[in-house]
């Protein structure tokens, strides 16, 4: 009898299993052009901000006493869009190595595109995690500086 490692091993990609890759790897591809029309949408705001518009939030910040507003706006988009690029780039592998392995017949090729695919997704749940641990300290510390009042 084989072990269940074995038959892991010699699963096999149908017809069908196939065109849907073909699909999933199309959309995969449409959506990492768009992530990556969104940076360098994101980066063309940063410079805007830190640039063109940095003197009028300059003086209506200035009221509040915060200065160089527009340079703090341009780092944040520019992180942003920094965060923003890795998961879109393992998409955008993905889609591509998917058509290839596909075309190609390779294994390698469909492993290298299966991995990209879990970079992206990982990615993806690790900056959740965070972001939601952030939000939780967030809460805290707004009931905490609450109660101070």
């Amino acid at each position: 009898m084989k072990s269940p490692l074995t038959q892991l091993e010699q699963l096999t990609v149908t017809s069908k299993s196939k065109s849907f890759l073909k699909e999933i790897s199309s959309w995969c591809f449409f959506f990492s052009i768009l992530g990556f029309i969104s940076i360098l949408l994101f980066v063309v705001v940063a410079v805007l901000m830190g640039t063109v518009y940095a003197p009028m939030l300059d003086l209506l910040t200035q009221q509040q006493g915060v200065s160089n507003m527009g340079t703090y706006l341009m780092v944040v988009y520019l992180i942003v869009a920094i965060l923003y690029f890795f998961p879109v780039l393992y998409l955008f592998k993905f889609s591509r190595k998917m058509k290839a392995a596909l075309a190609t017949k390779n294994d390698d090729t469909l492993a290298d595109a299966f991995e990209n695919l879990k970079s992206h997704f990982k990615f993806i749940g690790v900056m959740t995690i965070i972001f939601i641990s952030l939000y939780a300290l967030l809460f805290v510390f707004s009931i905490f500086a609450g109660s101070l009042i």
